[in-house]
This record gives C-alpha cells, structure tokens and sequence, in this order.
C-alpha cells in the first residue's frame, strides 16, 4: 500500500553482511548510477 499511495511501482534491496567488501559496495553503486542516468529522462521531477 505505501509504494501504491507514494508513486513507486517496484523497490530493490540492496543486502550487505560481513562478506562484502568495499569492492562490491563500489561496484553496486556504479550499477546504480548507470541504471540512474539510464532511466533519468523519465522521471517527472527531472
């Protein structure tokens, strides 16, 4: 219901445990960004 009542049609999670290192960290936000400038057009308040 709150994702409905907000606007957002999906969400995805990001986990870290003490396995991950900084390299992963690095690499989960490059994807982000690239997936963010990908898709940024379409975002109304942009």
């Amino acid at each position: 219901p709150l994702l409905r009542y907000i606007g957002v049609d999906s969400t995805c999670r990001a986990s870290f445990a003490m396995y991950n290192t900084y390299k992963d960290v690095d690499m989960l936000i490059n994807a982000l960004e690239k997936v963010y400038n990908t898709f940024k057009k379409y975002i109304k308040d942009n």
